[in-house]
């Protein structure tokens, strides 16, 4: 989860570095550090905490030189401090690292037995301690060739050398790193938002793949040493960069995109005059599809979730939604006749990645929806379906979220359509109800002020719980996680049916409790189990498309979302659980786009 940067240039590459760093810090933020060649020297600086911090470190005392690595960090092995923060160095060798080396404590005793001192907790100072090793005796390439083959698990690295001034090294097995071009300089990086202001030219290393990266040149090499070539991409210049412009941080930001990037999704897969959906040539005919399995991890899980109670609704297919950390690790009987899609914002989610190889190796027809097309889940999937929300920046998703659940939407009533299990009328009818959604949204998105109203109930509150039965209850879930990455505080999702079966027992006088109530088929089974919250002394707020003042005297506050059909109004739902978190962590001084542990895009296990 950590983000590695490398340049090699023929002029001063600092800046740079720390201009990559602070695009990839939603990756992690708990340290930063850089490492750069400086009259024939390693020169590192490193610190705890933030981007910004180095960047005042290096403005005291410049770091200059062409060619160097840098580095953030979330952190695995070892507390977040600066001896633990990367890169880790020796007189000869400096690392960076992204991943997890799982057999370093076997290394790390294998080298104090030979008289290493270490002088870190991190598994990634092994590394260091292994190329210091290793070029006593051996030539460049077959010192990193020898060293990756010691190392187990997951991981990218970035590396430079004191006796090899003009190159910079870089490696991935498993943790993503990306080749860009430049003129008289060249780069890597976690990911190619990371390089996207230096070029628009990019290749990816494969697993087993390491790199030699000149300023006039790339060489790649594979896991054999072989030298191989690899495809460049053209990156497209759309979402280039990412600016807060006038909000306060990104999340408010993208919470308020919301409208625009539901409209533009929408534009890109519907022909609104045939009321079609563009969703061609997948890799599976639909109506063969024997199961549908929906594999992801956090809020993409949740929108996994959602598809479940869609697919259920539109197809006769039987489906499944699976956390990809423990599918990847299951026995699951893996059929060619089930379709298997993998959600990931990213693209880089170790866990649904690893799941995905696994179907992969089993010939078994995929498909990624994803929001970074360059990805690379979206580059191993047999089919890819992008979300098309533009660079979410702040670590709590919501407009990602949005973008997900409508892809779903979009794909299971073509394959529904396909099937012919949909009616056609009904079909026709829900796209137009489709095309209306990003207006819906926008009026949601334009009663903020009713929510903030509420945010103070949370304060001291010692947890709280989000109710929904249906297409509600994903959403419930959905809510609980974004208060508890946001503000801090304790929060379960329920579907409200099972609050009898032990969660009522955690009501208690005064505990506010999200109710999500839309006037579908649950409502008035919603409504009792709301009332038997009340019954307990519970603060509820109601959030629902009923505008009836019938419902109970006694909530302590009600949002009132548009109407809309009922298999489409957990997007509205979703808006006003964002807007609670949001303002509950900023009334607690909270880090709205960096919440603390937790980073945007999950590339270790």
């Amino acid at each position: 989860m950590c983000g590695i940067v490398g340049i090699v240039s023929n002029k001063s590459v600092s800046s740079n570095i720390i201009g990559a760093l602070k695009k990839l810090e939603y990756r992690g933020y708990d340290s930063a550090g850089i490492s750069t060649i400086s009259r024939g020297e390693i020169n590192e600086k490193k610190c705890s905490g933030r981007v910004d911090k180095l960047e005042k470190i290096l403005f005291q005392n410049p770091s200059d030189g062409n060619l160097g690595i840098g580095h953030v960090r979330w952190a695995t092995h070892g507390i977040p401090n600066k001896i633990n923060a990367h890169p880790h160095s020796s007189e000869v060798v400096s690392v960076v690292h992204n991943g997890i080396i799982e057999n370093s404590d076997n290394l790390r005793q294998e080298y104090v037995n030979k008289g290493y001192e270490f002088k870190s907790q991190t598994d990634t100072e092994v590394i260091t301690v292994i190329l210091t090793d290793f070029l006593k005796s051996e030539d460049l390439i077959n010192c990193i060739h020898k060293t990756l083959e010691k190392l187990e698990g997951s991981f990218a690295l970035g590396v430079i050398f004191k006796d090899y001034k003009n190159v910079v090294v870089g490696a991935r097995r498993g943790s993503p790193l990306a080749v860009g071009y430049g003129h008289n300089e060249n780069f890597i990086g976690s990911d190619s938002y990371a390089l996207k202001t230096m070029t628009n030219k990019i290749s990816y290393l494969d697993d087993g793949d390491f790199c030699l990266l000149y300023k006039e040149k790339v060489e790649f090499y594979n896991s054999e040493k072989r030298k191989i070539n690899k495809e460049i991409f053209e990156l497209s210049t759309e979402d280039n960069v990412a600016d807060k412009g006038d909000f306060k941080d990104f999340m408010s930001k993208e919470i308020d995109e919301q409208s625009f990037t539901t409209k533009k999704c929408i534009n890109e897969y519907l022909d609104k005059t045939r009321k079609e959906i563009n969703i061609y040539n997948l890799p599976i005919d639909p109506k063969k599809i024997n199961k549908i399995r929906l594999i992801a991890c956090g809020t993409a899980y949740h929108s996994c979730l959602m598809a479940k109670y869609w697919i259920e609704e539109f197809t006769s297919v039987d489906t499944e939604a699976d956390i990809a950390s423990e599918f990847r690790y299951r026995n699951v009987k893996l059929n060619p006749n089930d379709f298997y899609i993998f959600v990931s914002q990213s693209g880089e989610t170790a866990d649904t990645y690893a799941a995905l190889e696994k179907c992969k190796k089993n010939n078994i027809k995929t498909c990624g929806i994803v929001n970074v097309v360059e990805s690379s889940i979206a580059r191993l999937s047999d089919f890819v379906l992008p979300i098309h929300a533009g660079p979410e920046i702040g670590v709590a998703s919501t407009k990602a979220f949005l973008g997900q659940m409508l892809v779903l939407y979009l794909l299971i009533l073509k394959i529904s359509k396909e099937r012919k299990d949909i009616d056609i009328e009904k079909y026709k009818k829900l796209i137009l109800d489709l095309i209306k959604l990003p207006d819906l949204i926008k009026e949601t998105l334009s009663k903020q002020n009713d929510i903030q109203v509420i945010a103070r109930d949370f304060i001291t509150a010692k947890g709280t719980m989000y109710l929904g039965r249906g297409y509600s209850y994903p959403i419930a879930m959905e809510g609980a996680l974004k208060l508890k990455e946001l503000s801090y505080i304790h929060a379960e999702g329920y579907a409200a049916g099972e609050m009898k079966h032990g969660p009522l027992a955690l009501i208690e006088d005064g505990m506010p409790v999200i109710v999500l109530a839309p006037k579908d088929r649950f409502f008035e089974k919603t409504i009792s189990n709301m009332q038997e919250v009340i019954a307990r002394g519970g603060k509820v707020i109601m959030i629902t498309d009923d505008d009836s003042k019938t419902t109970n005297e006694n909530i302590r506050f009600k949002f009132q979302i548009p109407k809309t059909n009922s298999t489409i109004n957990s997007f509205l739902l979703s808006i006003p659980i964002q807007f609670l978190a949001y303002h509950v962590a900023l009334l607690k001084n909270c880090d709205i786009d960096k919440p603390r542990n937790l980073a945007k895009s999950v590339t270790v296990e």
